[in-house]
């Protein structure tokens, strides 16, 4: 068998797995705790305080979720803009990812904001505050929620028409219809005429442009909303490069992502691997992570906190998790034979995700200390909160590649 890249099918299998009653489970409870939230207020599921106004919800699911929506704009990098239009296989895939990365991040911040009553602030632009890091970071990750969302649309084309014919989706078939935009094929359902993929293709040059200018500019602003906590951030983790830091480190994370997720959705759908176009994209790995190593370390040095790394105390230990799986996971990547195997790539790649989260972890948690007095461990309810949305995503992503075609199709090879 082999891929034909420009074709796209559903996922085969049944839907209703175990896995997915587990994960219906967790969701249900990370909803029931949502719930409590909005009814009880934050205090009554969270052990946020003063001193620690975020915990795992931003820790985790904002400043790692983030990172994950970045698959897209690394790829859209790799495939638009180094004019490698034969990886576009891995583009829809990493478009869905990310689009369920930034729902992550979205979802969480809704839940983590101590009065969502006055959230309607972010879009009266009177009360907009352009010189801050934060603004900057909400409202380049809506947008690019929104160019994720535009970009994914061609994948619905195909499930329109189907259905009750007073469907909203049949209704939205016959209006493109009528308008010479879609064409029926007893192959694929709904196809666009080549009118509408010209339109399409317009506006996706526009937006898939939009997808790659917004990360860099929501990324750089995650590090530097860290630049202001100053002597509450540890010295090892504190410093100048921390927004050119978070930048590197979404794009190898955003390529790793990829990789993980292809082999992982290849393996499961018992689907042949795509080998050498995943290949290309962790060849990238090793390169970015080593520059983001010598930012980092040499960084350390004209601070003067190389010492520290040596301390042996807590976080020190922390410190070299991150670098050592980042080590261990990329550096394999250089040789050309290792990066044709799947078990290889999919092995590195999940040391980069986990050492590239690590160092988001650390930076907004584990390296944070408020100063005496103040103590943050977080509880039941966060952790299942966290654990719920993303199972929810995982759901949702599991129906959708049942139902649109984010996965290269499969042709009779030679």
């Amino acid at each position: 068998m082999s891929t034909d890249s420009k074709r796209t099918d559903p996922a085969r299998g049944p839907l209703f797995t175990k896995p997915f009653i587990v994960l219906l489970f967790l969701s249900l409870a990370g909803l029931f705790f949502i719930g409590v939230r909005f009814v009880k207020g934050i205090g009554a599921v969270s052990n946020l305080s003063d001193g620690y106004p975020w915990g795992i919800w931003v820790a985790y699911d904002v400043a790692i979720g983030t990172a994950v929506t970045c698959g897209g704009f690394a790829v859209a990098l790799l495939s638009y803009l180094m004019h490698r239009g034969a990886y576009h296989s891995l583009v829809k895939s990493a478009i869905l990812t990310s689009l369920f990365g930034a729902f992550l991040a979205a979802s969480s911040i809704v839940v983590e904001i101590g009065r969502p009553w006055n959230a309607h602030g972010f879009f009266a632009p009177t009360s907009w505050q352009p010189n801050s890091a934060f603004f900057e970071l909400t409202l380049c990750a809506a947008g690019y929620l929104v160019a994720e969302v535009i970009e994914y649309l061609p994948a619905i084309v195909p499930m329109l028409g189907r259905g009750n014919p007073t469907s909203l989706r049949t209704l939205l078939f016959n209006f493109l219809k009528a308008r010479g935009m879609v064409r029926v094929s007893p192959e694929s359902g709904a196809v666009p005429t080549g009118l509408l993929r010209c339109r399409i293709n317009q506006l996706l040059i526009l937006i898939a442009l939009a997808g790659i200018v917004l990360p860099t500019m929501h990324q750089s602003a995650l590090g530097s909303l860290m630049l202001i906590a100053s002597t509450k951030l540890h010295p090892l983790w504190h410093g100048p490069f921390l927004p050119l830091l978070f930048l590197i480190n979404c794009i190898y994370i955003g390529y790793a992502i990829v990789v993980f997720e292809s082999i992982l959705a290849s393996f499961v759908q018992a689907r042949p691997f795509r080998s050498a176009d995943l290949a290309a994209a962790a060849a990238l790995i090793p390169w970015l992570s080593g520059a983001w190593l010598v930012v980092r370390l040499g960084d350390l040095v004209n601070r003067g906190q190389i010492e520290a790394v040596f301390h042996g105390d807590f976080y020190s230990a922390f410190f070299l998790a991150e670098c050592l799986l980042m080590t261990i996971g990329s550096a394999p990547l250089f040789n050309r034979r290792k990066r044709q195997s799947p078990r290889r790539l999919f092995i590195s790649a999940s040391m980069m995700l986990l050492g590239g989260g690590l160092y988001r972890f650390n930076v907004y948690l584990i390296g944070f200390n408020p100063g005496n007095g103040w103590h943050y461990f977080p509880s039941f309810a966060e952790v299942t909160i966290s654990a719920g949305i993303v199972s929810l995503e995982i759901l949702i992503y599991q129906v959708l590649i049942k139902l649109l075609p984010p996965i290269p199709a499969e042709r009779a090879g030679y």
